[in-house]
Protein backbone atom coordinates (compact mmCIF):
# COMPACT_ATOMS: atom_id res chain seq x y z
CA UNK A 1 0.00 0.00 0.00
CA UNK A 2 1.46 3.42 -0.97
CA UNK A 3 2.63 5.56 1.92
CA UNK A 4 2.20 9.25 2.71
CA UNK A 5 4.64 12.13 2.42
CA UNK A 6 3.99 15.19 4.59
CA UNK A 7 5.50 18.60 3.78
CA UNK A 8 6.16 20.17 7.16
CA UNK A 9 6.45 23.97 7.61
CA UNK A 10 9.00 25.17 10.15
CA UNK A 11 9.56 28.42 12.03
CA UNK A 12 10.94 31.27 9.94
CA UNK A 13 12.65 32.90 12.90
CA UNK A 14 14.34 30.98 15.71
CA UNK A 15 12.84 33.54 18.08
CA UNK A 16 9.29 32.61 17.07
CA UNK A 17 7.23 30.74 19.64
CA UNK A 18 6.47 27.06 19.17
CA UNK A 19 2.80 28.05 19.17
CA UNK A 20 3.38 29.57 15.72
CA UNK A 21 3.07 25.99 14.42
CA UNK A 22 -0.62 25.02 14.39
CA UNK A 23 -2.01 22.21 16.55
CA UNK A 24 -2.99 20.03 13.54
CA UNK A 25 0.59 20.24 12.22
CA UNK A 26 2.03 19.35 15.64
CA UNK A 27 -0.34 16.38 15.93
CA UNK A 28 0.63 15.05 12.50
CA UNK A 29 4.37 15.52 13.02
CA UNK A 30 4.14 13.74 16.36
CA UNK A 31 3.06 10.56 14.56
CA UNK A 32 6.07 10.50 12.21
CA UNK A 33 9.45 8.87 12.76
CA UNK A 34 11.05 9.35 9.33
CA UNK A 35 12.18 12.80 8.20
CA UNK A 36 14.01 14.27 5.22
CA UNK A 37 15.98 17.28 6.44
CA UNK A 38 18.41 19.90 5.14
CA UNK A 39 20.53 19.58 8.28
CA UNK A 40 19.90 17.16 11.13
CA UNK A 41 20.76 19.40 14.11
CA UNK A 42 18.33 22.25 13.24
CA UNK A 43 15.63 19.68 12.44
CA UNK A 44 16.09 17.98 15.80
CA UNK A 45 16.01 21.36 17.54
CA UNK A 46 12.77 22.29 15.76
CA UNK A 47 11.10 18.98 16.61
CA UNK A 48 12.15 19.20 20.25
CA UNK A 49 10.79 22.74 20.43
CA UNK A 50 7.31 21.94 19.10
CA UNK A 51 7.01 18.40 20.54
CA UNK A 52 9.23 18.02 23.65
CA UNK A 53 7.94 14.46 24.17
CA UNK A 54 8.89 13.22 20.67
CA UNK A 55 11.29 10.25 21.05
CA UNK A 56 14.10 11.57 18.84
CA UNK A 57 16.30 8.44 19.25
CA UNK A 58 13.57 6.50 17.44
CA UNK A 59 13.55 8.92 14.50
CA UNK A 60 15.42 8.45 11.22
CA UNK A 61 16.82 11.54 9.49
CA UNK A 62 17.79 11.48 5.81
CA UNK A 63 19.89 14.46 4.64
CA UNK A 64 18.38 16.34 1.72
CA UNK A 65 20.51 19.29 0.63
CA UNK A 66 22.87 20.50 -2.10
CA UNK A 67 25.23 17.60 -1.36
CA UNK A 68 22.57 14.92 -1.91
CA UNK A 69 22.99 13.15 -5.26
CA UNK A 70 20.07 11.70 -7.31
CA UNK A 71 21.07 8.11 -6.51
CA UNK A 72 20.79 8.84 -2.78
CA UNK A 73 17.32 10.29 -3.29
CA UNK A 74 16.21 7.10 -5.04
CA UNK A 75 17.68 4.96 -2.25
CA UNK A 76 15.93 7.05 0.41
CA UNK A 77 12.67 6.69 -1.43
CA UNK A 78 12.88 2.90 -1.49
CA UNK A 79 12.90 2.99 2.32
CA UNK A 80 9.75 5.12 2.66
CA UNK A 81 7.52 4.31 -0.32
CA UNK A 82 5.09 2.28 1.84
CA UNK A 83 5.55 4.31 5.03
CA UNK A 84 4.72 7.77 6.36
CA UNK A 85 7.49 10.37 6.26
CA UNK A 86 7.93 14.13 6.43
CA UNK A 87 10.13 16.74 4.75
CA UNK A 88 11.50 19.54 6.95
CA UNK A 89 13.36 22.56 5.59
CA UNK A 90 15.53 24.84 7.71
CA UNK A 91 13.07 27.72 7.43
CA UNK A 92 9.47 27.99 6.28
CA UNK A 93 7.91 25.65 3.74
CA UNK A 94 9.86 22.77 2.18
CA UNK A 95 10.28 22.57 -1.61
CA UNK A 96 9.77 26.33 -2.03
CA UNK A 97 13.22 27.94 -2.30
CA UNK A 98 14.39 24.84 -0.42
CA UNK A 99 15.20 21.19 -1.24
CA UNK A 100 12.57 18.47 -1.45
CA UNK A 101 11.01 18.62 -4.91
CA UNK A 102 12.86 15.49 -6.11
CA UNK A 103 11.38 13.37 -3.32
CA UNK A 104 7.91 14.83 -3.89
CA UNK A 105 8.07 14.06 -7.61
CA UNK A 106 9.12 10.48 -6.87
CA UNK A 107 6.21 10.21 -4.45
CA UNK A 108 3.77 11.28 -7.17
CA UNK A 109 5.27 8.86 -9.68
CA UNK A 110 4.83 6.03 -7.18
CA UNK A 111 1.27 6.99 -6.22
CA UNK A 112 2.11 8.08 -2.69
CA UNK A 113 -0.20 10.63 -1.13
CA UNK A 114 1.54 14.02 -0.86
CA UNK A 115 0.14 16.16 1.95
CA UNK A 116 1.27 19.81 2.31
CA UNK A 117 0.74 21.14 5.84
CA UNK A 118 -0.17 24.81 6.31
CA UNK A 119 2.46 27.17 7.67
CA UNK A 120 4.56 30.28 7.15
CA UNK A 121 6.36 31.10 3.92
CA UNK A 122 8.67 34.11 4.12
CA UNK A 123 8.18 34.68 0.38
CA UNK A 124 4.41 34.99 0.69
CA UNK A 125 4.57 37.00 3.92
CA UNK A 126 6.89 39.52 2.26
CA UNK A 127 4.68 39.73 -0.82
CA UNK A 128 1.55 40.15 1.31
CA UNK A 129 3.12 43.01 3.25
CA UNK A 130 4.78 44.75 0.30
CA UNK A 131 1.82 46.44 -1.36
CA UNK A 132 3.19 45.24 -4.71
CA UNK A 133 1.38 43.14 -7.31
CA UNK A 134 0.30 39.87 -5.73
CA UNK A 135 -1.48 38.62 -8.86
CA UNK A 136 1.65 38.37 -11.00
CA UNK A 137 4.99 37.71 -9.32
CA UNK A 138 8.17 35.65 -9.65
CA UNK A 139 10.64 34.32 -7.12
CA UNK A 140 14.22 34.42 -8.40
CA UNK A 141 16.18 32.91 -5.51
CA UNK A 142 19.68 34.33 -5.02
CA UNK A 143 21.24 36.82 -7.41
CA UNK A 144 24.81 36.29 -8.71
CA UNK A 145 27.65 36.82 -6.23
CA UNK A 146 29.79 38.65 -8.81
CA UNK A 147 28.91 42.36 -8.74
CA UNK A 148 28.70 43.06 -12.49
CA UNK A 149 26.54 39.98 -13.10
CA UNK A 150 24.36 40.89 -10.13
CA UNK A 151 23.75 44.45 -11.35
CA UNK A 152 22.96 43.12 -14.82
CA UNK A 153 20.31 40.80 -13.38
CA UNK A 154 18.90 43.55 -11.18
CA UNK A 155 18.34 45.68 -14.28
CA UNK A 156 16.70 42.75 -16.09
CA UNK A 157 14.37 42.09 -13.14
CA UNK A 158 13.52 45.78 -12.85
CA UNK A 159 12.66 45.90 -16.56
CA UNK A 160 10.39 42.88 -16.17
CA UNK A 161 8.66 44.43 -13.17
CA UNK A 162 8.05 47.66 -15.09
CA UNK A 163 7.00 46.24 -18.47
CA UNK A 164 4.98 43.25 -17.25
CA UNK A 165 3.84 44.58 -13.88
CA UNK A 166 5.32 41.42 -12.37
CA UNK A 167 6.70 41.73 -8.84
CA UNK A 168 10.25 40.35 -8.71
CA UNK A 169 11.26 38.66 -5.45
CA UNK A 170 14.76 37.59 -4.48
CA UNK A 171 16.85 36.95 -1.40
CA UNK A 172 20.40 37.22 -0.11
CA UNK A 173 22.51 35.82 2.68
CA UNK A 174 22.33 38.20 5.68
CA UNK A 175 25.96 39.36 5.56
CA UNK A 176 25.48 40.53 1.95
CA UNK A 177 22.19 42.38 2.55
CA UNK A 178 23.80 45.81 2.49
CA UNK A 179 25.75 45.06 -0.69
CA UNK A 180 22.68 44.05 -2.67
CA UNK A 181 20.71 46.97 -1.21
CA UNK A 182 23.35 49.44 -2.40
CA UNK A 183 23.42 47.77 -5.83
CA UNK A 184 19.64 48.15 -6.08
CA UNK A 185 19.84 51.85 -5.24
CA UNK A 186 22.60 52.37 -7.81
CA UNK A 187 21.06 50.34 -10.64
CA UNK A 188 17.31 51.04 -10.49
CA UNK A 189 15.29 54.03 -11.66
CA UNK A 190 14.22 56.56 -8.98
CA UNK A 191 10.51 55.74 -9.38
CA UNK A 192 10.85 51.96 -9.08
CA UNK A 193 9.39 50.55 -5.87
CA UNK A 194 11.55 48.42 -3.60
CA UNK A 195 10.30 46.45 -0.60
CA UNK A 196 12.84 45.20 1.92
CA UNK A 197 11.44 42.63 4.37
CA UNK A 198 13.87 41.76 7.17
CA UNK A 199 13.62 39.13 9.94
CA UNK A 200 10.02 38.15 9.18
CA UNK A 201 8.15 36.93 12.31
CA UNK A 202 11.27 37.72 14.38
CA UNK A 203 11.85 40.33 17.09
CA UNK A 204 13.63 42.66 14.64
CA UNK A 205 11.00 42.36 11.88
CA UNK A 206 11.14 45.38 9.57
CA UNK A 207 9.15 45.70 6.33
CA UNK A 208 9.27 48.85 4.22
CA UNK A 209 8.24 49.67 0.64
CA UNK A 210 9.61 52.91 -0.78
CA UNK A 211 10.67 54.24 -4.15
CA UNK A 212 14.37 54.03 -4.97
CA UNK A 213 14.52 57.81 -4.60
CA UNK A 214 12.96 57.62 -1.12
CA UNK A 215 15.31 54.82 -0.06
CA UNK A 216 18.28 56.98 -1.04
CA UNK A 217 16.92 59.87 1.00
CA UNK A 218 16.28 57.61 4.00
CA UNK A 219 19.96 56.62 4.18
CA UNK A 220 19.13 53.22 5.69
CA UNK A 221 21.39 50.33 6.64
CA UNK A 222 19.93 46.83 6.26
CA UNK A 223 20.40 44.55 9.26
CA UNK A 224 22.34 41.30 8.89
CA UNK A 225 19.18 39.23 9.29
CA UNK A 226 17.35 36.99 6.79
CA UNK A 227 15.80 39.33 4.21
CA UNK A 228 13.75 39.37 1.03
CA UNK A 229 13.87 42.07 -1.63
CA UNK A 230 10.93 42.85 -3.93
CA UNK A 231 10.92 45.11 -6.99
CA UNK A 232 7.69 46.52 -8.38
CA UNK A 233 6.16 49.17 -10.57
CA UNK A 234 5.18 52.48 -9.05
CA UNK A 235 1.56 53.64 -9.25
Amino acid sequence: MPGKLYLIPTLISEEAAAESISAPVVKTVGQLRIFFVEEEKPARRFLKKIIPSLPLPECVFYPLNEHTVPQQVKEYFQDIREKEAGIISESGCPCVADPGADIVLLAHKNHMEVIPLAGHSSILLALMASGLNGQNFAFNGYLPKEKDARIKQIKELEKRSLTEGQTQIFMETPYRNQNIFEDLLAACDPGTLLCVAVDLTGAAQDIKTLSIKEWKQANRTIAKKPALFLLGRGK
